[in-house]
């Protein structure tokens, strides 16, 4: 299970870091060290919290991490083009749209 964990988590590197060659090497090492780390963990609880935590890095990477390459520059303005491929988590942005009409509870639970 954790071979699967570290070959998920190498694929959704390789597909959030497309191109940039730099970070997905300095990705694949952190992924590698992590895993190595994780080599001598005995208990099965232990295995299965680093497990999941695998399987949740990759998701974000997969989904919610998208690069932006610079395409013009003039002065003060930057153009940016973005990458965003067929994984990549769009909201329907549901949350901006009741956000001010009294209807959802402050971060504090109260109205």
């Amino acid at each position: 299970m954790s071979l699967a964990a570290y070959r998920n988590l190498m694929r959704a590197a390789r597909i959030a870091f497309q191109g940039d060659v730099h970070v997905l090497s300095a990705a694949q090492n952190q992924i590698r060290q992590g895993f190595q780390e994780n080599r001598a963990l005995d208990s099965d609880s232990n295995i299965q919290t680093a497990i999941k935590h695998a399987e949740d890095v990759a998701t974000i990477l997969r989904q919610n991490i998208v690069q932006g390459e610079k395409i013009q520059s003039e002065g003060d303005k930057h153009t940016y083009k973005l990458r965003i491929h067929e994984h990549t988590e769009r909201g329907d942005n549901d949350s901006i749209l009741t956000a001010g009409n009294g209807k959802s509870s402050g971060g504090c639970g109260c109205n």
